[in-house]
C-alpha cells in the first residue's frame, strides 16, 4: 500500500485545501491522519487513485512525498504493538511511520500500516503478520 505524506506550515485551512485538491481531481481519500509538530502540519493519507492524488498535490503549495506502507494484522491487546516494534529495534530498522488504521473489537484484531527505510527487510521481518503490500494499481 502506498501512502502520501504532506508537510505544510500549520495554519487554518490546510485540511480543507488538501481535501479540496483531492475532490477536484476526483480522488477519494480512504484514510487520513493529521497532526501538528513545532509549527508544521503533517498529514498521512491513502487514496483510491494514488498517481492522480500526487499529481493534484503537485499543483498546490504543499510538499508531498510518497512511501510504501506494509500492512499487518495484529491481535488487539496490550503489548502486541510493542512486540512488533521491538522487532524493528532488534533489526536496527528506522520507522518512518506507524498508523493504526482499524481496530475491530468483534474479531479482536487491529490493522496497522508501517513505513520504514528498508521495505524489503520489513516484509521479511513481518511476514507472519503481513496483510498486504500491494498498491491499488498492482491489485487491478
Amino acid at each position: 500500500m502506498k501512502q502520501i505524506i504532506i508537510v505544510s506550515e500549520d495554519r487554518p485551512g490546510v485540511g480543507a485545501e488538501i481535501a479540496e485538491a483531492m475532490a477536484a481531481a476526483g480522488v477519494n481519500i480512504e484514510t487520513l491522519a493529521a497532526e501538528t509538530v513545532a509549527g508544521s502540519a503533517i498529514a498521512i493519507m491513502t487514496v483510491d487513485k494514488y498517481d492522480e492524488g500526487l499529481r493534484a498535490l503537485a499543483q498546490t503549495p504543499f510538499h508531498a512525498i510518497s512511501e510504501e506502507a506494509i500492512v499487518v494484522q495484529l491481535d488487539d491487546r496490550p503489548g502486541e504493538l510493542a512486540r512488533i516494534m521491538r522487532r524493528f529495534k532488534e533489526a536496527n530498522i528506522n520507522l518512518h511511520s506507524v498508523r493504526i488504521i482499524r481496530r475491530d473489537p468483534e474479531t479482536g484484531k487491529s490493522i496497522v500500516a508501517v513505513g520504514t527505510e528498508r521495505t524489503a527487510e520489513t516484509l521479511a521481518l513481518l511476514k507472519d503478520v503481513l496483510v498486504s503490500n500491494f498498491t491499488r494499481e498492482e491489485e487491478a
